[in-house]
């Protein structure tokens, strides 16, 4: 991690200006708007794009003398897409949450309108194995990762899912009903964090906050579960605090600026 005391370098900052200007604007700018828009002299922009010209990023219409980026920040950005494993990217978090509150965590995605869990770090006693291991797949409706993952769609898709998939009661305590559902999803949107009080498996209290990517999409989402005798009203609020925490700061490495 970057100490908060290393000071900026200015030149690359301002490059890094120019460059989410263009994708801003969204087309062609002459120099001395690019320079009015980042506050720089045009001879010290001008420096800056010949540079970017240089190495590929950016390119001036011969005819308007106008400049605009070129496709290799886009190339660039689906190799990274391409090596991006969110697995690898949060199993430190996982680990360090379990161990925080000595529960078990999870991390899950959506699947073919299902929570399939891709990375499981079991509790020091093991209680909840049988539910979440990885492969393991579970409906939307009824698990707090789910719930997360449902804040991508709108109340007219969430029908036709229920509709597609039903709303299957796994225990006494599973949300049945659309209108149970999205006022539950209401909830969620307000606070930025799903519940699951024993509605997947009974005697289990889960906790799940959702990753969201560049594009505002939920693309994956974070749990942490244990028993309810353990999971009292005290712990389940330092664990959304906490939780709250890692899901913006992992979301900021999946560029989420919001």
């Amino acid at each position: 991690m970057i100490e908060k005391k290393v000071k900026k370098n200015q030149s690359v900052e301002k490059v890094l200006q120019i460059i989410e200007l263009f994708v801003s604007q969204g087309g062609e700018m002459r120099l001395q708007d690019i320079a009015d828009q980042v506050n720089s002299p045009s001879s010290t922009v001008l420096r800056y794009l010949s540079t970017l010209s240089s190495f590929g990023y950016v390119y001036q219409n011969a005819d308007s003398s106008k400049y605009a980026l070129t496709l290799k920040l886009a190339h660039l950005g689906s190799l990274v897409s391409g090596q991006y494993d969110i697995r690898n990217l949060v199993h430190d978090d996982l680990v360090a949450l379990s161990k925080e509150f000595q529960e078990s965590s999870c991390l899950a995605i959506e699947e073919d309108h299902e929570v399939v869990y891709i990375d499981v770090i079991n509790g020091p006693d093991n209680m909840l194995k049988t539910m979440q291991r990885i492969g393991k797949r579970a409906p939307l409706h009824a698990t707090s990762v789910g719930k997360n993952i449902l804040q991508n769609y709108t109340e007219k898709e969430i029908e036709d899912i229920l509709k597609e998939k039903g709303m299957p009661a796994l225990t006494a305590k599973t949300l049945t009903t659309p209108e149970a559902l999205f006022k539950e999803l209401e909830t969620v949107q307000e606070t930025g964090v799903a519940m699951d009080n024993e509605e997947c498996e009974i005697g289990a209290k889960c906790i799940s906050v959702p990753l969201i990517d560049y594009t505002g999409k939920v693309v994956a989402a974070i749990s942490i579960s244990g028993p309810v005798f353990r999971m009292t009203d005290e712990k389940v609020e330092k664990i959304k605090e906490y939780m709250l925490r890692m899901s913006k700061e992992i979301s900021k490495k999946l560029a989420y600026t919001k």
